[in-house]
């Protein structure tokens, strides 16, 4: 009876390092833009195309027309309102706006919030030279047509916090 019992331990013990399912990109983005809710569709396709355009793409003119003037950073890497914002991507160089978001899982809305879930490649601790993935999430409240409000991932790097790993592009 103790070995069965050491046995059905040793086997959910290791349970974890088989059990993980690879994280993917939905297949059809256009599919996760549509909603029953033409006002939740609507909020979809802001922050859809904000992505696409002002984190992606670096154009900053298009940012401003997504943005409201007060708009609310939680990343604290980042700083508030829609100046500094546009101050700081801005300082980058403008890349191709693509037709789809690279990584994107899924898009939800509810209310006036919508959340994007991506794609995120860790290295793997547990085994040296090897990644796995997991889902890294942005949360955006979109108020009259523009976005007022932006939560995610966020952490302030240096030593006991390290940038271990980025999303998938």
């Amino acid at each position: 009876m103790k070995s069965a019992y050491l046995v059905l331990l040793a086997a959910l013990v290791s349970l974890p390092s088989f059990a993980q399912v690879r994280v993917e990109p939905h297949p059809d983005q256009q599919a996760l833009l549509a909603n029953d809710d033409p006002q939740l569709a609507a909020n979809k396709q802001v922050v859809y195309d904000f992505w696409r355009y002002a984190l992606i793409g670096r154009n900053m003119e298009m940012a401003q027309q997504f943005m409201h003037e007060d708009y609310i950073q939680h990343n604290p890497n980042i700083p508030t309102g829609r100046a500094p914002f546009v101050a700081f991507f801005g300082s980058m160089e403008q890349q191709p706006v693509p037709d789809d978001i690279p990584g994107l899982v899924s898009l939800t809305a509810e209310g006036d919030l919508v959340t994007l879930s991506f794609v995120r490649e860790c290295n793997d601790p547990r085994n040296e030279g090897e990644t796995y993935t997991t889902t890294w999430f942005d949360m955006f409240r979109v108020t009259d047509g523009v976005i007022t409000e932006h939560w995610d991932y966020g952490t302030v790097g240096g030593e006991g916090n390290p940038p271990d790993c980025m999303r998938t592009q």
